[in-house]
């Protein structure tokens, strides 16, 4: 019996790793290969006392999105009486153009990352309430670097062809990353 809880034990500690490794080789592999689309940021407030110096984002995008789903009454106008749909949230996908400069232009909303012109990029999206979030909603920096991160105007992201995204980095007004 005591054999068994070992072979359990070790089973499923290499269960729990593969499924880890797993997440990160998959995120590596978006760095590396996704797709690079500049957002437009809105940003918020950048300080944390609980977990240090960072900037609340709030993509441009995200208003345009909510445009979107108002428009098609997925979103009341009046925040106070939205109620999350079965599973707590309407997810989507915003489809963008990309311009010379890599700058994502929202065109439209849709329940999938297909169909889309090949010219075009889908970025998944999650409502939450009222609130649109795309990629992520804060962007961390070593305490003391606020005045480097301050001038930021777009956030880069990393996106794949199924839509995932994640956040690389701050670009300023002449896109330069920060």
């Amino acid at each position: 019996m005591n054999r068994w809880r070992t072979v359990l034990l070790w089973a499923g500690l290499a269960l729990v790793l593969l499924v880890v490794n797993r997440g990160i080789a998959q995120r590596e592999q978006l760095l590396r290969d996704g797709t690079v689309v500049l957002l437009e940021l809105a940003p918020v407030d950048p300080r944390s006392l609980m977990q240090g110096d960072y900037m609340a984002l709030r993509f441009a995008a995200g208003d345009n999105i909510t445009d979107a789903l108002r428009a098609d009454g997925r979103m009341p106008r009046v925040d106070s009486d939205w109620r999350a749909t079965p599973g707590g949230a309407n997810d989507g996908y915003a489809i963008f153009a990309r311009d010379a400069d890599g700058v994502g232009r929202f065109i439209r909303e849709q329940n999938a990352p297909t169909p889309r012109a090949n010219t075009e990029v889908a970025v998944r999206y999650r409502q939450r309430g009222s609130d649109v979030r795309i990629a992520s909603n804060a962007f961390f920096f070593a305490e003391g670097q606020a005045e480097r991160y301050a001038p930021a105007r777009y956030g880069e992201l990393r996106v794949a062809d199924d839509g995932a995204a994640l956040l690389t980095g701050l670009r300023d007004a002449a896109r330069k990353p920060l």
